[in-house]
């Protein structure tokens, strides 16, 4: 487990908001290794992984689970998978690059 710290019961008290912009630190960094270096690529590959996975356990309303499981669903597919959704590298960046957006407003 990469994120030791976030296990321990610091994940769940983020906002979803802020989870989601956490993930999507991740699956850019792992976009942007994609053309460069696939060992790196795939270690932020796992290391977003976990966290969709720590936010999945944590204790948010079902209505979130259902976007998280739906987002790292899609983003294994375009990732490792066949991209049969026809995903884009534009599309996951504009999709994280909005909770990196409203994570930043609500913390001023």
């Amino acid at each position: 487990m990469q994120h030791v710290d976030l296990s321990s019961g610091r994940w769940a008290k983020l906002s979803i908001v802020e989870q989601m912009a956490n993930i999507g630190s991740e699956v850019i960094r792992a976009l942007k290794w994609r053309k460069k270096n696939m060992v790196f690529a795939q270690a932020a590959n796992v290391r977003a992984l976990e966290l969709f996975d720590l936010s999945l356990g944590a204790s948010v309303s079902p209505g979130y689970l259902k976007e998280i499981a739906r987002a790292r669903e899609l983003w294994l597919d375009f990732f490792v998978g066949s991209n049969r959704y026809h995903q884009t590298e534009h599309q996951w960046e504009k999709y994280f690059m909005a909770f990196t957006f409203a994570a930043r407003n609500t913390r001023h």
